[in-house]
């Protein structure tokens, strides 16, 4: 498993919000929901997104615009309009605190207030996802706030945002998987083109998934985190030496091997742990802790509170409530060849640019 399929995967790739506005000039919406990731395109018009505390940037039909979460901004159709609308956690629509949910529905996924005389409203298309997900905080922390992606790079994308407009308002069995497989394509498009811009400032860990080394030691550890990994092991699996392969992890993913897999593996548990079918045993075994114990020991000293204190707060984020807590990760021996442990070294927290406009082509 790569960074990006992490970030898709389990509970965040599920359930995600699709959305067609239809919205006559002038027209403002303030986006307070604390949602995680959040895409916006246009199908007719244009926008100004403006993200709390920096530039305004225009968003013109198939242009894809990816906001990080949980920072506040306003769409718009121009920089001075001012918002009436207040779309908060929950994705709960007010005006002047009043619900429009009714008022405004227009059809299946579909909102507005276009007036009957105006044969060229605004149309914008918005995915939203509601969930957090651990193992995607580590990528989701780096990501700037508004990252946009004009139209035109890719043909298949650019078909994919006709598809998603198409079925956004179709009610159909089995519609929401459609429209979040739909989604999460748009969004690894715009992750690739980020990734490959000379200038897109993705962090050194995540261009390390590319290296011929490191690269699949990455995958290796993703994939089977119970196993009692060394160094000494991962290196015999990818074909280099012990040293040379503590050396290259650590000076590209920015910590050595055996840290990043304590860190991986806690990511996954907390994943884990959202499933209320799965005891605290049955999590501990599939990342690699002996028992319940073991992984509530490391669980508490890292993230400060105990496997089944996330479950509750986990459950209560999925409910409507607002999640909270810091990040944290691990470090360690660069070339030391004992199985991973965690430790309390703090994880890289948000440090990205506020706004990535790439390049057309």
């Amino acid at each position: 498993m790569d960074t990006l399929t992490g970030l898709l995967d389990g509970p965040k790739a599920r359930g995600a919000f699709l959305l067609r506005s239809v919205l006559s000039t002038p027209w403002a919406l303030r986006i307070e929901d604390r949602a995680p990731l959040s895409l916006i395109t246009m199908l007719d018009g244009a926008a100004w997104i403006l993200p709390d505390g920096a530039e305004p940037v225009l968003v013109r039909p198939g242009d894809l615009a990816l906001l990080r979460g949980p920072q506040a901004y306003t769409v718009a159709d121009h920089p001075r309009s001012e918002p009436d609308i207040l779309i908060g956690p929950g994705q709960i629509c007010s005006r002047d605190g009043a619900s429009v949910a009714t008022s405004m529905a227009l059809g299946v996924r579909t909102w507005g207030d276009a007036r009957p005389d105006d044969e060229r409203p605004s149309v914008m298309l918005s995915g939203t996802y509601l969930a957090e997900h651990e193992i995607g905080r580590r990528l989701l922390g780096h990501l700037p706030t508004l990252l946009v992606r004009p139209a035109g790079v890719d043909t298949t994308e650019d078909t994919l945002v006709r598809l998603l407009a198409t079925e956004v308002t179709r009610a159909e069995p089995g519609q929401e998987v459609v429209l979040d497989r739909l989604l999460d394509l748009l969004v690894v498009g715009v992750l690739r083109s980020w990734l490959a811009a000379p200038d897109g400032e993705a962090p050194g860990w995540l261009r390390a998934q590319a290296d011929e080394v490191v690269g699949p030691a990455l995958r290796l550890l993703h994939d089977d985190p119970a196993r009692p990994w060394t160094v000494a092991a991962l290196a015999t699996e990818v074909g280099v030496s012990r040293a040379g392969l503590a050396r290259r992890f650590t000076a590209l993913v920015g910590e050595p091997p055996m840290a990043y897999l304590a860190n991986w593996r806690l990511a996954v548990a907390a994943d884990l742990l959202r499933d209320p079918g799965l005891t605290v045993a049955a999590v501990a075994r599939r990342v690699g802790y002996g028992d319940a114990f073991a992984l509530s020991t490391a669980f508490k000293r890292v993230r400060g509170l105990t496997p089944q204190e996330h479950r509750r707060l986990a459950a209560s984020a999925e409910a409507g409530a607002v999640p909270g807590g810091a990040e944290t990760g691990a470090a360690g021996d660069a070339a030391g060849d004992t199985p991973a442990e965690p430790s309390s070294t703090a994880a890289p927290s948000a440090g990205g640019p506020t706004t990535v406009v790439l390049a057309a082509g």
